[in-house]
């Protein structure tokens, strides 16, 4: 299909993002779906987050994780979340046998920082034991190459569909043409970013399972960024010179139906962590292993969290503050440093955009009013 007659075969209804944010750009929303009564996004549980921390989880050195303890952590998890005594009910609660469950996975720092296989194998395996086959079971993510890099074929049962929406940067046919936020940040040509098409015609509910990773435009990159970026097209241009749009854009993506009300479940996946450099991780330099997972289905909550681990290991190591907006650690333009420095930043930071979501109805962000339960193993 020509990428002009792509982009202007939506017909539908258009809905208007979040107004009188300052320096904020003009959002289109246009969508066919209507919300749930209940969104799926902040959930049954907004403000609630359980935390567990196993130092068996993954060896650092070897970076071989347990897959007995991923399990353990799991069950616990999601037993401490909904409340139920045994782990297969609190799966019950949230999926059926008729459910197309889609896993969303974050791949871009991979094979150094995934999604990791066994986290996912695990999802996998709970899902198939309340009756969801195989078939109905899609892990997704936005790029091809960087899911091969992965193999989570080798850690799931036949059947389990594993599906990128671009096979090549740039391809549009796996996105839906009638689902997309429209912004112009920088007199960019394409204004629209389009929502993966398997989100918005095939699943009935989604799984998002991110990293726990520092960002040079967002500040950090977890349940929101995954979830956002990693649904839509053509996002990368939010952010050009130090200037990035990141703040509002993320929740603004997040809010987008039936995105919003179909993702569930947050697993956050922080076996691995990434404090300077992310989303990549081409070394193990900026690597360290909070060997944690957290469960909820309120991605504001476990992203405020978020904010103060990826701060909290960044001071330890004598970095500037995912917060810190002082020019003089801005890389220069024209010059964009490798990140192996720290102390300087290609863009402003904006962890920001993770309040902003809350203001968007997509969870709590008061520090003092998210419930954390914390569990060791």
């Amino acid at each position: 299909m020509h990428r002009r007659t792509f982009l202007h075969a939506a017909a539908a209804v258009p809905a208007w993002g979040l107004q009188g944010e300052p320096d904020a750009p003009e959002y289109r929303i246009v969508t066919r779906y209507r919300p749930s009564a209940r969104p799926g996004m902040p959930g049954p549980w907004p403000g609630r987050v359980v935390s567990l921390a196993s130092d068996r989880a993954i060896d650092a050195e070897s970076e071989r994780v347990s897959p007995d303890v991923v399990r353990a952590m799991m069950a616990e998890g999601i037993r401490a979340l909904t409340g139920d005594a045994d782990a297969r009910d609190s799966w019950a609660r949230l999926f059926d046998p008729s459910d197309v469950v889609g896993i969303k996975v974050n791949c871009s720092g991979a094979p150094g920082i995934m999604s990791t296989p066994e986290v996912v194998a695990e999802i996998v395996r709970n899902l198939n034991a309340v009756g969801v086959p195989p078939g109905n079971i899609w892990i997704y993510e936005r790029f091809r190459n960087q899911m091969d890099s992965v193999g989570y074929d080798r850690y799931t049962p036949p059947g389990v569909h594993i599906e990128a929406a671009e096979d090549r940067r740039g391809a549009l046919l796996r996105y839906d043409p009638l689902t997309y936020v429209e912004v112009n940040f920088f007199g960019e040509e394409d204004t629209r970013s389009n929502l993966i098409r398997l989100v918005a015609e095939r699943f009935t509910k989604v799984i998002n399972v991110p990293n726990m990773k520092d960002h040079g435009a967002s500040g950090v990159t977890g349940c929101l960024k995954n979830i956002a970026y990693g649904d839509f097209s053509n996002v990368a241009r939010s952010h050009r010179d130090a200037k990035t749009h990141t703040r509002t854009f993320i929740g603004t993506l997040a809010s987008v139906e039936p995105l919003r009300s179909r993702t569930v479940l947050q697993v956050m996946d922080g076996l691995r962590g990434v404090w300077h450099g992310g989303p990549f991780s081409p070394t193990r330099r900026f690597r360290f292993y909070p060997k944690r997972m957290m469960f909820g289905t309120d991605p504001v909550a476990i992203d405020r969290l978020l904010i103060d681990i990826i701060d909290g290991k960044r001071k330890a190591e004598g970095a500037v503050s995912v917060w810190n907006r002082d020019p003089k650690y801005l890389a220069a333009a024209r010059s964009r440093l490798p990140q192996d420095d720290p102390n300087r930043n290609n863009f402003i930071r904006e962890p920001g955009h993770i309040e902003y979501a809350a203001r968007s109805g997509l969870g709590v962000y008061d520090r003092e009013a998210i419930r954390v339960q914390e569990i060791a193993l």
